[in-house]
């Protein structure tokens, strides 16, 4: 299979040509590029298509919760401070405002 242009993705999946502009900057599909710049959506890209389309109407996960998810798994600091608040979503206000001292004393 030859490679698609943005516009021939798009209409091979349904897609629209903005919303692959936006999965790319999301990192969550990213062409090949040719020499010249261009977009180049193959094989692996559209089957990323239909399935990322799958994954949306199966659980109702949006793209903005599929980037955010991409992002932990590429940035550790974002990932400790998440982790951290998730932490801290589970302690009673007494034990959080007591860590919260313990964590400023040892700074």
């Amino acid at each position: 299979m030859e490679s698609l242009t943005v516009g021939q993705a798009a209409a091979r999946t349904g897609w629209s040509p903005r919303m692959l502009r936006y999965l790319e900057r999301a990192g969550l599909v990213i062409p090949a590029r040719s020499a010249s710049g261009y977009r180049q959506y193959g094989l692996l890209e559209l089957n990323q298509l239909r399935s990322l389309g799958e994954l949306r109407r199966r659980f109702g996960v949006g793209i903005d919760e599929l980037a955010f998810t991409v992002r932990l798994q590429q940035e550790p600091a974002l990932q400790a401070a998440v982790e951290t608040w998730l932490a801290g979503t589970q302690l009673s206000a007494l034990d959080w405002e007591q860590r919260k001292h313990e964590r400023l004393l040892a700074a």
